[in-house]
């Protein structure tokens, strides 16, 4: 194959609502302000195992057959005439998303609320393939010692940078963190570089706390379906010696949502990074009355900069995370292991890291 691409397409009649196949596509001819990439590697997101095997995420719908893959990081080897910031060579991280016009959003610079592309997201095209073009202003230059894995791995790094920013953590705060999956803990690792002296995680998981305790989670707490919010709210409060002052919930679970309101301190902050179904139950009057903020986290903005200095200088430990690592031509492979929730985060490599 010229340019094998990982494509979901709608199925009728089968387990998943999307059949997941390896297909050639051509080598994209690129725009005056682009780059043509040949990719480094390539993470996979839960979303993307989301839209194979129930061809939605909300509103967003595969109608035509889309090409899967947000995180990911590749080397130059073409560059439109308008191209100023690479040259053929660059090793890069790509953000995915970005936005279509100067609205007031942008402009404010908050653009991820604005009208944008975004990779993987329907009817926009994905970047899970060999050669694949961005735009150029969307491509930051990587340092030597940064890997293609790394760097591709600054998309999720990227959430949890947003998240903890709009939390305002800072030097001695206390925060717990539901779900310890990759954005879970891609959050504890930021909220500690920020100052936060105890991170407690809660999950269903044992061997994905191990990893949060790794990561540096100061308490973590096992949690059961046959437990109750307030229940769990009290276990937090018990373990960390008063109710955290930030909560950041990276499930979308309603009931983790319910304990992240019962748990927070009253005056402290909520912040929602999992999406779950459209409406949830929950106990608005008790977050009401004791002033909890409840506030929502979008994707991220402005952060690829920051996330390349803080792994670049060691301030932050990103290889941990990589469970497992597969070639581009076994990427069906690859998303069976994270659809089976195996490890933390699984890896396509496209290209040796240097």
């Amino acid at each position: 194959m010229e340019n094998p691409s990982v494509v979901v397409k709608k199925a009728e009649g089968k387990e998943f609502s999307c059949d997941l196949v390896i297909e050639d596509r051509p080598v994209p001819e690129i725009d005056d302000d682009d780059v043509l990439l040949e990719k480094g590697s390539v993470g996979i997101c839960g979303s993307d195992v989301h839209y194979w095997t129930h061809g939605r995420i909300g509103d967003f719908i595969v109608n035509e057959p889309m090409i899967l893959g947000h995180e990911a990081s590749g080397k130059v080897i073409k560059a439109g005439k308008n191209v100023k910031n690479l040259q053929v060579g660059d090793r890069v991280a790509i953000e995915p998303g970005y936005n279509l016009e100067a609205d007031d959003y942008a402009k404010k610079g908050r653009y991820n609320l604005s009208d944008v592309f975004f990779c993987a997201t329907p009817p926009d095209d994905g970047c899970l393939m060999k050669y694949y073009k961005h735009k150029a202003n969307w491509c930051y230059k990587i340092p030597e010692n940064m890997s293609y894995e790394e760097a591709a791995f600054i998309e999720p790094l990227s959430v949890g940078i947003h998240a903890c920013r709009r939390a305002n953590i800072t030097l001695g705060d206390t925060v717990l963190i539901t779900g310890c999956g990759p954005i879970g803990l891609v959050s504890l690792l930021v909220a500690r570089a920020m100052g936060a002296s105890k991170v407690l995680m809660t999950d269903m998981n044992g061997e994905r706390l191990k990893k949060a305790i790794e990561c540096g989670a100061s308490e973590t707490i096992q949690v059961t379906r046959e437990q109750t919010p307030e229940q769990i709210a009290e276990i937090v409060e018990e373990k960390l010696g008063g109710k955290p002052n930030i909560t950041i919930e990276c499930t979308g679970a309603e009931s983790c949502i319910q304990t992240g309101i019962y748990a927070t301190k009253s005056g402290g902050c909520l912040l929602l990074v999992g999406l779950g179904k459209e409406m949830a139950n929950l106990p608005i009057v008790n977050a009401a009355v004791r002033e909890v903020d409840i506030r929502g986290v979008f994707r991220y903005c402005n952060t690829w900069p920051i996330a390349i200095n803080m792994i670049s200088s060691g301030q932050i430990h990103v290889k941990p995370l990589v469970t497992h690592r597969f070639e581009l031509k076994d990427a069906l492979k690859a998303f069976e292991t994270t659809r089976r929730g195996e490890g933390v985060k699984v890896m396509i490599k496209c290209l040796p890291d240097m």
